[in-house]
């Protein structure tokens, strides 16, 4: 039964003229200032959640994107700051980009932030997809393997930080200590300094293939889905459970996982479809190209792959495959429903801000979704919280 409550902000400004005629993604540019509007819109948006009974806002490390699509360079930093602007809410880093740091430093900067918010934020690892992000910052993206290489060994690295005392780690591109002279004698251990207050860590990851699952059952990683048609997001969810139960973790079907949807609330569903099929647009005309449509077809063949569907989808399309609901209360109530209902284990939704609905918008919609919503899963709302949609 779904008892939290998420959102998931990618780092937007407020884009102007979107839509799938609006500018084209790649002709966007802002100046500094505007591409500066991100940090406040998570601090406003994360006093709204805080008010509201939300349970963590996640977001997302990107570079350079003067597009103004995703704009949050250091997660855990960002964290940092909005627990001081807020009294109870989580924040999900979705996701520190592993190959573009040296896990020891990133293994710190979280431990200290564990330590001085008392747990609120919240860990979470990713492979990368901008080449322009990874390729600068010296890390392999187009070379698939070894970016998965990487990955892998970084993880491990970083899993020795949380819970090692002491410890010497030598891979294929790692050696921590190296072995040097240090003080009159020769190093051989290292132990990194604080160590996080909560441990074991625990740690979320995108499910984006077969291989990566098995990863994630092996460290015990925590599963994040979000905007997946329904079949995908059955297979995934059961594939989740199963490679969990072969490394001995049982699991019910949802369990440890994150479920993400997008939505709209409005008095009828047309209006709904109205308002937010632009952002929507938007979202798909910046996202579509690397591959993020996981949406299946009548023969369950995922789009982009060979014979399956290709290029932009639609927000009907997104309705269809139950990635997005919109309309009132009731019906967006019914949608979640009719997905939790398949699994026993899921406690976790999280709302996907969509990449073109401005922020008050958005936070109107928060605040609709608290009132209406929220409750009918037995989330209770502060009565601070309990104003109009």
């Amino acid at each position: 039964m779904i008892k939290r409550f998420h959102v998931l902000y990618v780092g937007q400004i407020a884009l102007d003229n979107v839509g799938r005629n609006g500018t084209p993604a790649n002709e966007r540019r802002y100046p500094n200032e505007r591409l500066s509007e991100a940090l406040w819109n998570a601090r406003d948006i994360a006093r709204v959640m805080d008010e509201c009974g939300f349970y963590a806002l996640w977001t997302a490390e990107h570079h350079f994107q003067r597009e103004g699509y995703e704009c949050l360079p250091n997660l855990v930093q960002l964290g940092l700051w909005l627990a001081m602007q807020t009294r109870r809410l989580k924040f999900g880093c979705a996701f520190n980009v592993l190959p573009m740091w040296h896990p020891i430093r990133l293994a710190e900067d979280y431990a200290m932030a564990d330590i001085v918010t008392d747990g609120r934020i919240i860990m979470g690892v990713g492979r990368g997809y901008h080449t322009r992000e990874v390729e600068t910052f010296g890390g392999p993206l187009i070379d698939t393997e070894k970016n998965r290489a990487w990955f892998e060994e970084g993880l491990e690295l970083l899993l020795a930080c949380f819970n090692k005392e002491s410890f010497h780690f030598k891979g294929k591109f790692f050696e921590c200590p190296p072995p040097v002279d240090y003080r009159g004698y020769r190093l051989s251990e290292i132990t990194m300094v604080p160590r996080p207050k909560h441990l074991p860590v625990e740690i979320w990851m995108p499910i984006a293939s077969g291989r990566t699952i098995e990863l994630m059952a092996r460290h015990g990683l925590k599963a994040m889905v979000t905007l997946n048609g329904e079949k995908i997001l059955d297979d995934v969810v059961r594939a989740y459970q199963a490679a969990c139960r072969q490394y001995g973790r049982e699991k019910k079907l949802g369990e440890d996982m994150i479920w993400g949807a997008g939505l709209c609330l409005a008095e009828n569903r047309e209006a709904a479809i109205r308002m937010i099929e632009p952002a929507h647009d938007e979202r798909f005309k910046w996202f579509a190209p690397f591959g993020f449509v996981r949406y299946a077809d009548k023969e369950g063949r995922t789009w982009g792959t060979p014979g399956a569907p290709t290029g932009v989808p639609s927000l009907a399309d997104g309705m269809a495959q139950k990635a997005w609901f919109c309309g009132t209360p009731a019906e967006v109530i019914a949608g979640i429903r009719s997905i939790e209902a398949k699994y026993p284990g899921l406690e976790d939704f999280m709302i996907h801000w969509a990449e073109g609905m401005g922020p008050e918008e958005f936070a109107r919609q928060l605040r609709w979704f608290a009132r209406d919503v929220m409750p009918a899963f037995g989330a209770g709302v502060p009565a601070e919280a309990a104003v109009g949609g």
